[in-house]
Parts: C-alpha cells; sequence; structure tokens
C-alpha cells in the first residue's frame, strides 16, 4: 500500500507541473496493464511494468519549465532537453531500493525496434519486455490526445500508425496484440470522460 500511495505521490508532482502529463501516466498504465494481460502475463509478473507506466515520464521533471510548457512544436535543442528525461527519470528511480527495478523500463520506454529510439538506441529484443509494452501505449495516448500544435487523431487512424510502425518502432507482436484486442486494451480507457 505505502508503494502505491509513494507512486501515485510522484505522479501528482509530475501532473502539478505539466498539463499534458495530467491523466496520461494513468492512461498508459492502465493500457499496459491490460496488454499485460493480453499478452498471457500473470499479475507477479506484470505488476512492476504496470507501475513502471504510471512513472514513465517522472523524468520530465528535470526539464525547464519553458521547454515542458512550450505551446508549440519543439526546436532542435529543446527537444534535446525532452530526449533526456528518460535518463533522468532512471536516475530518479534509482535512488530508491524501492523503486529502482522501474528505471531499466523508465530508461528504455522511448527505444524504437529498429534501434532509431533514444536514449540508447538499442534495437528489438535488447529492450526490456515492459519497455517495449509502455512503448506502444505511450504512443497510443499522444496520438489520441490533442496538443498545441495538432487535434487528437481518431482510434481509426492510431490504429494505422501503430499498424505502419510495427516493426520499426514497436515490437511487432505487442503491436499486434495490442491492435487485436483495441476494443478491450485501448476503447475502455477513453471511454471514461474522467480519463480525458
Amino acid at each position: 500500500m505505502i508503494y502505491h500511495d509513494l507512486i501515485d505521490s510522484i505522479v501528482a508532482a509530475l501532473e502539478a507541473r505539466d498539463q499534458y502529463t495530467a491523466n496520461h501516466s494513468r492512461r498508459v498504465s492502465d493500457m499496459t496493464e491490460q496488454a499485460c494481460i493480453a499478452l498471457g502475463m500473470k499479475e507477479e509478473k506484470y505488476e512492476h511494468i504496470h507501475i513502471a507506466a504510471h512513472v514513465h515520464d517522472i523524468g520530465k521533471i528535470g526539464i525547464p519549465d519553458a521547454v515542458l510548457s512550450k505551446p508549440g512544436r519543439l526546436d532542435e535543442e529543446e527537444w534535446a532537453y525532452i530526449k533526456n528525461h528518460p535518463q533522468i527519470g532512471a536516475d530518479i528511480l534509482s535512488k530508491s531500493r524501492t523503486l529502482q527495478p522501474l528505471a531499466e523500463i523508465v530508461l528504455h520506454h522511448h527505444e524504437s525496434w529498429d534501434g532509431t529510439g533514444y536514449p540508447s538506441g538499442i534495437k528489438s529484443f535488447d529492450i526490456p519486455w515492459g519497455a517495449r509494452i509502455i512503448s506502444v501505449c505511450d504512443s497510443i495516448d499522444a496520438m489520441m490526445s490533442n496538443r498545441v500544435y495538432r487535434e487528437a487523431l481518431s482510434g481509426d487512424k492510431c490504429k494505422r500508425e501503430i499498424s505502419r510502425l510495427a516493426g520499426k518502432r514497436y515490437d511487432p507482436d505487442i503491436a499486434q496484440c495490442i491492435l487485436n484486442q483495441w476494443d478491450k486494451i485501448v476503447k475502455p480507457v477513453y471511454a471514461n470522460p474522467l480519463s480525458l
């Protein structure tokens, strides 16, 4: 119970700083949990992945406000700050014995199946399993959320984009599982108006 209260406090601290992050972590963690179930994982195996999804963006706490809250597209220097958030998050989590097991997943949640991701540029099965699941769910929520510079994609457009990037950005088996189970994994998250 204390563990979950600690996670909720960390997420609340980030959400207080970043308008976009409000509810994002919960939506990503809800999808991640359902994806783990669809992938056949038992709760004792996926609980730490589910918790890592809650805190996957905690490193944004170390990003300057002017970058984090910029109303528009980022320039190259600002993008470099954002690309550092997985490392900052892993560093924060590594300081706690309780949270340290989440650090590697958080560090690699922006890696790509083809090795073009960040921060390490690792690829395919070198990317931790949990990070590969969170990557797809994080992208779905980013696509299906309104941003200052673009409107949210529809579910159908998002599915087409996930399908197009399977095997490039995403683990193709995980992406396909989520696409096959879309009505169980993704739809319920956006059906609740309180989550938006």
